[in-house]
């Protein structure tokens, strides 16, 4: 069967109690893309942005998934489950309920590099099995605590019951770890009940698209809502060249800073710093990743423009 040539992002919003490889899935039936792939995985009781990259885009899910998260969530006070949200199993109990103040109070321990626990179901590996199967099927489950980036964690609303929080995270926080540990520190257990992610790396979820609503409309309209690869590059500095240098960047030839063509780059910096990660793009369509060394831009990462 044909495949559909796709190249950029499609942003799905991550519908309730599905997987993320289950959207990727539906998705290849939907659109039958030539190469499909996702970044940064949602567990399947958590909603919003799944961002989803076609064809030559596929080779910029680094770039997004080490990219900031921002997420919502809901702590329900009083229980911690085996899970840390609301499939586990009852693990502790408290009558004991927290007040904005006292939470307010812990938050700053929250903040910046800090060292954090897994939940145990997770998909970390421990000796090539997932940690979740482990603990299913009822083995010890033994995790390392690892460390974390959060930029900012504040309330946005409070019950005597439960939290709503809004974080600002790196790459590997668990969220479900953040409920835990809260619970924890306050001496009254929590569990998340809620949690939706509302940005990942430069995609937010306003550019996003109800999967429901995409399996309504016609092939040519979802077309028309794919996101350029040059999107996920936000946060690194692209550049323009010209025929000669896109030509031998797609033979995987280093090619010479400055650039030929140098009216293509009129904000173009000086000089880089060794090793510095650079976009190369060809008439507005990105044709490679390069690194800078030593006066010349290396391609490591090259696209069919």
């Amino acid at each position: 069967m044909a495949k559909n040539k796709i190249n950029g992002w499609l942003i799905i919003d991550k519908p309730y109690a599905m997987g993320s490889t289950s959207v990727v899935g539906k998705l290849k039936w939907l659109l039958k893309p030539e190469k499909i792939g996702h970044a940064g995985t949602l567990d399947p009781l958590a909603t919003g942005v799944l961002p989803i990259a076609f064809g030559s885009a596929t080779k910029t899910i680094p770039f997004v998934m080490d990219g900031q998260k921002t997420y919502e969530f809901e702590v329900t006070w009083g229980r911690q489950t085996t899970t840390d949200d609301v499939e586990g199993e009852t693990q502790y109990e408290s009558d004991l309920r927290p007040t904005r103040t006292a939470i307010e109070s812990v938050l700053p321990q929250f903040i910046g590099q800090i060292s954090q626990m897994p939940p145990q179901y997770s998909a970390l590996k421990i000796n090539g099995k997932r940690a979740y199967d482990l603990a299913r099927s009822g083995e010890e489950v033994v995790l390392k605590p690892r460390l974390i980036q959060i930029d900012s964690l504040q309330i946005i609303s409070h019950t005597p019951e439960k939290t709503v929080f809004q974080v600002q995270c790196g790459k590997g926080t668990y969220v479900r770890s953040i409920g835990r540990d809260l619970g924890q520190m306050l001496g009254c257990y929590g569990y998340i009940t809620r949690l939706r992610r509302i940005k990942c790396g430069p995609f937010d979820i306003n550019m996003s698209i109800l999967l429901e609503n995409l399996e309504k409309v016609g092939y040519n309209e979802v077309a028309s809502k794919i996101i350029s690869p040059l999107t996920a590059l936000d946060d690194i500095l692209v550049l323009a060249v010209g025929d000669t240098e896109k030509e031998a960047l797609l033979y995987g030839k280093s090619i010479t800073f400055p650039l030929q063509d140098m009216t293509c780059n009129p904000s173009c910096p000086k000089n880089f710093s060794d090793n510095q990660v650079i976009g190369l793009k060809w008439k507005q369509q990105l044709c490679a990743l390069a690194t800078y060394e030593n006066g010349q831009l290396k391609p490591f990462r090259v696209f069919a423009v």
